[in-house]
């Protein structure tokens, strides 16, 4: 994680904007009276919002667990994949 103030923020964005999508980083700008903030990239937000409602339904958090579980005692099995052929 990343900290920068506002002012170097300002002066530096597109290499600040560049790091945090391209090395996918977090970083927080900090600011006058604590009043900091965070700046991810779209794709961590992104994959956060789906988290976040994923894990807010007990169903599927629930199935989550199972699974995980599951997983854990080893109660899973490995299919071979094959390629299918869409001119076919």
């Amino acid at each position: 994680m990343l900290a920068v103030n506002y002012t170097n923020l300002r002066d530096n964005m597109k290499m600040y904007m560049d790091k945090v999508t391209d090395d996918y980083e977090t970083m927080i700008v900090t600011r006058k009276d604590n009043k900091n903030v965070v700046m991810i990239s779209e794709e961590a937000y992104n994959n956060l919002m789906e988290n976040v409602y994923v894990m807010g339904n007990k169903a599927n958090y629930d199935w989550l667990m199972k699974g995980k579980e599951q997983l854990e005692k080893g109660q899973f099995a490995i299919h071979e994949l094959f390629e299918v052929n869409d001119d076919e």
